[in-house]
Protein backbone atom coordinates (compact mmCIF):
# COMPACT_ATOMS: atom_id res chain seq x y z
CA UNK A 1 0.00 0.00 0.00
CA UNK A 2 3.31 1.92 0.37
CA UNK A 3 4.26 1.70 -3.35
CA UNK A 4 0.46 2.79 -4.26
CA UNK A 5 0.60 5.98 -2.23
CA UNK A 6 4.20 7.27 -3.49
CA UNK A 7 2.78 6.48 -7.00
CA UNK A 8 -0.68 8.57 -6.64
CA UNK A 9 1.11 11.28 -4.93
CA UNK A 10 3.42 11.58 -7.62
CA UNK A 11 1.18 11.08 -10.31
CA UNK A 12 -1.18 13.77 -9.02
CA UNK A 13 2.00 16.23 -8.74
CA UNK A 14 3.32 15.27 -11.72
CA UNK A 15 -0.06 16.21 -13.96
CA UNK A 16 -0.23 19.84 -13.65
CA UNK A 17 3.12 20.35 -12.27
CA UNK A 18 4.67 19.03 -16.15
CA UNK A 19 2.35 21.43 -17.95
CA UNK A 20 4.03 24.52 -17.65
CA UNK A 21 6.27 27.06 -15.50
CA UNK A 22 3.90 30.49 -16.17
CA UNK A 23 1.61 31.35 -13.60
CA UNK A 24 -1.67 31.25 -14.26
CA UNK A 25 -4.02 31.11 -11.55
CA UNK A 26 -4.83 33.00 -8.53
CA UNK A 27 -3.81 32.34 -5.33
CA UNK A 28 -6.94 31.13 -2.81
CA UNK A 29 -8.63 27.73 -2.33
CA UNK A 30 -8.79 25.68 -5.82
CA UNK A 31 -10.60 22.40 -5.79
CA UNK A 32 -8.88 20.00 -7.81
CA UNK A 33 -10.77 17.00 -9.22
CA UNK A 34 -8.57 13.92 -10.49
CA UNK A 35 -9.47 10.76 -12.02
CA UNK A 36 -6.24 8.17 -12.61
CA UNK A 37 -5.54 5.31 -14.21
CA UNK A 38 -2.82 2.47 -13.88
CA UNK A 39 -2.43 -0.15 -16.36
CA UNK A 40 -0.43 -2.67 -14.36
CA UNK A 41 -2.43 -2.36 -10.97
CA UNK A 42 -4.52 -5.61 -10.23
CA UNK A 43 -7.73 -5.27 -9.96
CA UNK A 44 -8.44 -3.41 -6.08
CA UNK A 45 -11.10 -5.05 -3.65
CA UNK A 46 -14.07 -2.94 -2.46
CA UNK A 47 -12.58 -2.74 0.54
CA UNK A 48 -9.15 -1.68 -0.27
CA UNK A 49 -10.81 1.07 -2.76
CA UNK A 50 -13.04 2.47 0.55
CA UNK A 51 -9.78 2.45 2.51
CA UNK A 52 -7.93 4.65 -0.26
CA UNK A 53 -10.66 7.15 -0.48
CA UNK A 54 -11.23 7.67 3.19
CA UNK A 55 -7.21 8.46 2.95
CA UNK A 56 -7.95 10.66 0.12
CA UNK A 57 -6.50 9.07 -2.47
CA UNK A 58 -8.05 8.32 -5.80
CA UNK A 59 -9.88 5.24 -6.75
CA UNK A 60 -8.65 4.04 -10.35
CA UNK A 61 -10.82 5.00 -13.00
CA UNK A 62 -12.94 7.21 -10.64
CA UNK A 63 -12.92 10.71 -9.80
CA UNK A 64 -11.32 12.44 -6.65
CA UNK A 65 -12.10 15.83 -5.16
CA UNK A 66 -9.73 17.57 -2.87
CA UNK A 67 -9.39 21.18 -2.15
CA UNK A 68 -5.53 23.23 -2.27
CA UNK A 69 -4.50 26.24 -0.68
CA UNK A 70 -2.61 27.95 -3.31
CA UNK A 71 -0.42 30.96 -1.93
CA UNK A 72 0.90 33.43 -3.90
CA UNK A 73 4.43 31.99 -3.85
CA UNK A 74 2.91 29.12 -4.85
CA UNK A 75 1.44 30.46 -8.18
CA UNK A 76 4.64 32.15 -8.73
CA UNK A 77 7.00 29.07 -8.37
CA UNK A 78 8.31 26.74 -10.78
CA UNK A 79 5.93 23.47 -10.45
CA UNK A 80 8.16 20.82 -11.40
CA UNK A 81 10.89 22.16 -8.96
CA UNK A 82 8.48 21.53 -6.06
CA UNK A 83 7.14 18.60 -7.42
CA UNK A 84 11.07 17.22 -7.43
CA UNK A 85 11.62 18.03 -3.71
CA UNK A 86 8.44 17.26 -2.53
CA UNK A 87 8.41 13.72 -3.86
CA UNK A 88 12.29 12.98 -5.16
CA UNK A 89 11.93 12.61 -8.02
CA UNK A 90 14.01 13.98 -11.25
CA UNK A 91 12.20 14.98 -14.14
CA UNK A 92 12.88 16.93 -16.75
CA UNK A 93 9.68 18.87 -18.90
CA UNK A 94 10.60 19.65 -22.15
CA UNK A 95 7.52 22.37 -23.98
CA UNK A 96 6.48 20.62 -27.41
CA UNK A 97 3.54 23.29 -27.28
CA UNK A 98 2.53 26.49 -26.21
CA UNK A 99 0.04 28.78 -26.37
CA UNK A 100 -1.26 32.35 -24.28
CA UNK A 101 -3.38 29.32 -22.96
CA UNK A 102 -2.71 26.00 -23.37
CA UNK A 103 0.59 23.94 -23.29
CA UNK A 104 1.85 20.44 -24.40
CA UNK A 105 4.87 19.08 -21.87
CA UNK A 106 7.12 16.02 -22.26
CA UNK A 107 8.84 14.94 -19.42
CA UNK A 108 11.32 12.67 -19.12
CA UNK A 109 12.20 10.81 -15.10
CA UNK A 110 15.17 9.31 -13.78
CA UNK A 111 15.27 7.90 -10.18
CA UNK A 112 12.20 6.67 -8.63
CA UNK A 113 10.21 6.83 -11.43
CA UNK A 114 12.21 6.02 -14.79
CA UNK A 115 10.43 7.28 -17.76
CA UNK A 116 8.46 9.80 -20.21
CA UNK A 117 5.32 11.19 -19.91
CA UNK A 118 3.14 13.89 -21.37
CA UNK A 119 0.97 16.80 -20.40
CA UNK A 120 -1.88 19.03 -22.51
CA UNK A 121 -3.32 21.88 -20.31
CA UNK A 122 -5.67 24.36 -20.91
CA UNK A 123 -6.49 27.38 -18.88
CA UNK A 124 -10.04 29.08 -19.20
CA UNK A 125 -9.45 32.35 -17.50
CA UNK A 126 -7.58 32.36 -14.23
CA UNK A 127 -10.09 30.42 -12.55
CA UNK A 128 -10.66 27.07 -14.68
CA UNK A 129 -7.66 24.60 -15.89
CA UNK A 130 -8.10 21.15 -17.27
CA UNK A 131 -5.89 18.36 -18.57
CA UNK A 132 -4.31 14.97 -19.21
CA UNK A 133 -1.39 13.22 -18.09
CA UNK A 134 0.21 10.05 -19.26
CA UNK A 135 3.38 8.04 -17.82
CA UNK A 136 4.74 5.01 -19.37
CA UNK A 137 8.33 3.50 -17.37
CA UNK A 138 8.70 1.99 -13.97
CA UNK A 139 8.24 3.45 -10.51
CA UNK A 140 10.62 2.09 -8.12
CA UNK A 141 11.75 -0.91 -10.15
CA UNK A 142 7.92 -2.00 -11.58
CA UNK A 143 6.69 -1.20 -14.58
CA UNK A 144 4.23 1.24 -14.57
CA UNK A 145 1.74 3.18 -17.29
CA UNK A 146 -0.70 5.58 -15.79
CA UNK A 147 -3.30 8.10 -17.00
CA UNK A 148 -4.99 11.11 -15.47
CA UNK A 149 -7.16 13.35 -16.33
CA UNK A 150 -7.92 16.84 -14.29
CA UNK A 151 -9.27 19.60 -13.89
CA UNK A 152 -9.07 22.84 -11.68
CA UNK A 153 -11.56 25.21 -9.87
CA UNK A 154 -10.85 28.58 -8.13
CA UNK A 155 -12.89 28.95 -5.41
CA UNK A 156 -12.06 31.82 -3.21
CA UNK A 157 -9.23 34.09 -2.25
CA UNK A 158 -9.38 33.15 1.22
CA UNK A 159 -8.10 29.29 2.11
CA UNK A 160 -10.40 29.38 5.49
CA UNK A 161 -9.28 26.26 7.33
CA UNK A 162 -7.32 24.30 4.24
CA UNK A 163 -3.48 24.86 4.64
CA UNK A 164 -1.03 26.04 1.94
CA UNK A 165 1.01 22.78 0.86
CA UNK A 166 4.16 22.52 2.02
CA UNK A 167 6.83 20.08 1.50
CA UNK A 168 7.02 16.85 3.29
CA UNK A 169 9.40 14.17 3.97
CA UNK A 170 9.72 11.16 1.29
CA UNK A 171 7.97 8.35 3.02
CA UNK A 172 9.20 5.28 1.24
Amino acid sequence: MKHLTVITAAALMLAPATAIAVPHGKAGLWTITTTMKMANMPEMPPQVLEMMKKRGMPGMGQPMTSQMCMTLDDVNADPNARMQAQHQVNCTPHIVSQTANSAITEIVCHGNMEGTGRSQISWHGDSHYEGTYSFNGTMHGRPNAMSSRYTGDWVKADCGAVKPYTARPNQH
